[in-house]
């Protein structure tokens, strides 16, 4: 059996790429494929040598700093990527990925990160921007949205299952594509990320900085609490804005190996996020240190935090509700067992991740040929036998 696993881009090692490296842990001899590569060396390791193969933006001018400027040749670029010679077709998808062409005689199988942002439920944030706001820019932005939410609508189509990385996520495959869809909690790094007795006094929010995730409100929060400490780790576009209306308790440390991340989260009073996010990996990641976290309560996150037990939710993406999370999280702080936390993230870790998705394409490949052949499965320490077909 040849397995294609097809990507939207490579670009950074974030959450959706955890998710690819184990499910190329699961098939080593599977061939990647994605838009565009500009990953930087250092963080390639994962793909150990394997080769990636491109679409033609990766050719384009400035796609090396800009591709996402393309946006409106990705649908073209992803069909034109050849899948031919392949039985199975996993995409993981949270633009373009799940679009790519397939015949009758090949499963594809879309583990879906989230569906396009900016084409459905973040639509009208996105045009707030300033750069497309008002004007010719507005104009041609609002019809380039309007053509990828079709063309997204339609390629659903193209899928033979669809699977989501939260209760969050399907509920809006569903309300987007009208499909069924099963649920398989992204990996957790739970042997890397582990608990450590020593704890400083500072709050941690570890993220890409950009809109959505909210790292604006978290700095203002504590910017008017002086008294207590912050700590964000990650890069983005809002770095430098976030820098300028940061107060002198707030440390914006920008982009850090991930093992000074591990320490800052094994060492942080609590963990603090803020956006409506599909699932939220480094929410997961925090309570594996033992780390309390104070999240806004919409969304994946909700999936992986007890209220009460393992975090403390707020209610509104607002500056006072934010604070009044910490203060009630500061009036009880011992009610917050480490042990108990990193016990609740236990249960999103690696192994259990590849064993639900392996099972499920091998229950998939079953119906989907009707018949039963022996095929080896890869990247395990002990081998076990897949009854496939063709």
């Amino acid at each position: 059996m040849r397995v294609a696993v097809v990507h939207d881009w490579l670009c950074n090692y974030a959450g959706s790429e955890r998710v690819l490296e184990q499910i190329l842990a699961i098939y080593p001899e599977a061939d990647l494929f994605t838009v565009v590569d500009f990953l930087k060396a250092e963080d390639r390791a994962w793909l150990a040598g394997r080769p990636v193969r491109t679409s033609f933006i990766q050719r384009l001018p400035f796609a090396r700093r800009w591709f996402r400027l393309y946006l409106p040749l990705m649908p073209l670029a992803v069909e034109q990527l050849d899948l031919g010679g392949y039985d199975l077709v996993i995409s993981s998808s949270h633009a373009v990925a799940k679009g790519v062409l397939t015949t009758g005689d090949q499963l594809h199988v879309s583990y879906v990160h989230t569906p396009m942002r900016y084409a459905w439920d973040m639509h009208h944030e996105y045009l707030s921007r300033p750069l497309v706001s008002r004007g010719i820019g507005s104009a041609l932005a609002r019809c380039v949205i309007h053509y990828i939410r079709f063309w997204d609508q339609a390629t659903a189509h193209r899928v033979d299952a669809f699977v989501a990385n939260s209760r969050f996520v399907a509920r809006r495959i569903r309300k987007t594509y009208r499909r069924e869809v099963e649920v398989i909690y992204p990996p957790v790094d739970t042997e890397t990320f582990f608990e450590h007795s020593a704890r400083d006094d500072y709050y941690l929010c570890v993220s890409r900085l950009v809109p959505y995730k909210r790292i604006d409100l978290i700095v203002d929060a504590f910017t008017r609490t002086p008294q207590r400490r912050l700590v964000v780790i990650g890069d983005g576009p809002q770095l430098a804005e976030l820098a300028e209306r940061a107060g002198p308790n707030v440390t914006l440390m920008g982009h850090q190996p991930r093992h000074v991340m591990r320490d800052a989260m094994q060492r942080a009073r609590a963990f603090v996020f803020a956006a409506q996010e599909d699932f939220g990996i480094a929410v997961a990641e925090a309570q594996a240190c033992g780390t309390p976290v104070l999240c806004y309560g919409k969304g994946g996150a909700t999936e992986s935090v007890i209220d009460g037990q393992t975090g403390v939710f707020f209610t509104e993406q607002t500056i006072g509700s934010l604070l009044d999370a910490v203060e009630r999280f500061e009036a009880v702080p011992d009610d917050f067992d480490p042990r108990e936390i990193r016990r609740n993230a236990e249960r999103f870790g690696n192994d259990r991740f590849r064993e639900e998705f392996e099972a499920m394409i091998t229950r998939l490949w079953r119906q989907f040929r009707g018949e039963s052949a022996t095929v080896r499965p890869s990247g395990r320490k002990r081998a076990k036998t897949l009854s496939t077909g063709g």
